[in-house]
């Protein structure tokens, strides 16, 4: 499956202002692998797998950027138990991968698991995000990733890589591309302070609280106690 088919309808590998909002022509990352299948308009109705696994792909991302991950995982095993029932692997792979993609999101460092049984009969640009998402892309995986993650992915220097991301316009896009920098050792602080601008503007407490708790962190190494107390009173308001 070809970068187009990660982000046409989806600009995060991404969840656009807000997955909680109504899904248009060019929804969101949580809606790609179903709405790969159908364009917006012209053609006929969703079957009801698809419609199903549209919505509570959209539910389970905007569940496990809220912090819920009981709801993240019953919305996501109804979602892929129907993708599933179509036998179709990519639709399946790229469901796995953008579970995967919100982990990166919020820093949360695992092995895609559920993109690593299907890998086998996955397509070339599928193992490439794969790839890149765990901070292993190589200089032949470049042009299979989406369109927005290239210049990441191409960057010749930490600050080239960061003016990369923060280009990208689509906040789960731009929090995914700052994960992967942090997962490669390359996040610098404007890419943290990025990082933390969108999750606050989206209102996503998860990513929020995990990129404050590395500014923090980084803080405390800098030596700066004062900046570091005031980021972790922050992060106390955010978790309650």
């Amino acid at each position: 499956m070809n970068e187009h088919a990660y982000h046409t309808v989806a600009k995060v590998q991404a969840g656009g202002h807000g997955l909680r909002r109504s899904t248009r022509c060019a929804a969101r990352l949580a809606a790609t692998a179903v709405l790969l299948l159908t364009a917006c308009g012209s053609n006929p109705p969703m079957p009801d797998w698809q419609m199903t696994a549209k919505s509570s792909l959209e539910r389970s991302v905007a569940a496990y950027m809220d912090g819920n991950s009981k709801i993240e995982e019953v919305e996501f095993a109804r979602a892929r138990a129907q993708l599933a029932s179509t036998g179709k692997v990519a639709m399946v792979a790229l469901a796995e991968l953008t579970r995967c993609a919100s982990r990166v999101a919020v820093l949360v460092v695992e092995e895609c698991a559920g993109f690593k049984a299907l890998e086998q009969d996955a397509s070339a640009a599928d193992r490439a995000y794969a790839r890149y998402l765990a901070g292993r892309v190589s200089a032949a995986d470049i042009v299979l990733l989406p369109e927005q993650h290239r210049a990441v992915a191409a960057a010749g220097s930490d600050a080239t890589a960061a003016a990369a991301a923060l280009a990208i316009a689509d906040p789960l896009s731009r929090l995914v591309a700052s994960g992967v920098l942090f997962k490669s050792g390359k996040a610098t602080p404007p890419v943290l302070a990025g990082a933390v601008d969108v999750a606050s503007d989206q209102g996503w407490r998860r990513p929020l609280l995990a990129w404050l708790g590395v500014q923090a962190q980084r803080a405390e190494q800098a030596g700066d106690a004062a900046e570091a107390q005031r980021i972790r009173r922050r992060m106390v308001l955010v978790g309650n």
